[in-house]
């Protein structure tokens, strides 16, 4: 991750009496110990508080507070900050820090997360978060694409079940030339159908889940493809 960030988030939260002891943390003023969910809560807001830093210096600091901590509740804050009274955020330095942190090696469940659970099922933000982390990158998903784009794609179609089905069909359809995504995309489609928010057309969707080359034995695969082929010929008897 960003480790100049990081070192920054950890530099601002001692000078708050906020200190980091072997694998945890410390209030030093209340002598006692603290999770990083606890410091989450407590601290992230305060960063957009802050009248020394500009929001370009917010932006970055509550990136390198998210790496120190790995809590979801940073993104919240980044999100609160973006659409609330102040916001919004400077857009290039919010979606550069998702996609870099999408394309690292490390698993960054809480930016998957609040994709998934904030971004994407919101309406009035999903086609714009799915275009800045991958939809604007569509023409580059194809064959020897770099491994941190691969990473990132992977990682948004896993997660892109709530996105209208015309917002991400592109990013789609690019992803079946990579067998590497294959696995993220079925998990893309089945979330399109079962999430609570989930949008998939079924005709386009089934086109796709025959062209994946996946174990035949993997789990909901047939049941799927089962489920879209019913869905897609009542849709084109009912036209």
């Amino acid at each position: 991750m960003e480790m100049q960030a990081m070192e920054d988030a950890r530099r601002w939260l001692a000078e708050r009496g906020v200190v980091e002891v072997n694998d945890g943390w410390v209030d030093s003023e209340a002598g006692r110990p603290l999770t990083a969910n606890e410091v989450a809560h407590s601290w992230a807001c305060e960063v957009f508080r802050d009248e020394s830093l500009d929001r370009v210096e917010q932006s970055h600091l509550a990136f390198g507070l998210l790496d120190l901590l790995d809590d979801y509740w940073v993104t919240c804050e980044l999100r609160f900050a973006d659409r609330g009274a102040m916001g919004p955020l400077p857009a290039d330095v919010l979606w550069d820090g998702y996609r870099r942190r999408l394309e690292a090696e490390r698993d960054p469940e809480a930016i998957s997360y609040s994709l998934w659970a904030d971004w994407f099922e919101d309406r009035d933000t999903s086609a714009a978060a799915f275009n800045e982390v991958l939809g604007n990158d569509v023409e580059r998903i194809v064959p020897g694409a770099p491994d941190a784009l691969v990473r990132r794609a992977g990682r948004v179609l896993a997660s892109s079940g709530p996105v209208p089905w015309d917002v991400k069909q592109k990013a789609y359809d690019a992803a079946v030339r990579l067998p590497a995504l294959h696995g993220p995309l079925f998990q893309g489609l089945l979330a399109s159908h079962h999430d609570v928010y989930g949008d998939l057309q079924p005709t386009a969707a089934l086109t796709l889940l025959e062209q994946l080359d996946l174990p035949a034995d993997l789990r909901d695969l047939v049941e799927l493809r089962s489920v879209v082929g019913e869905l897609a010929t009542d849709s084109g008897a009912s036209c």
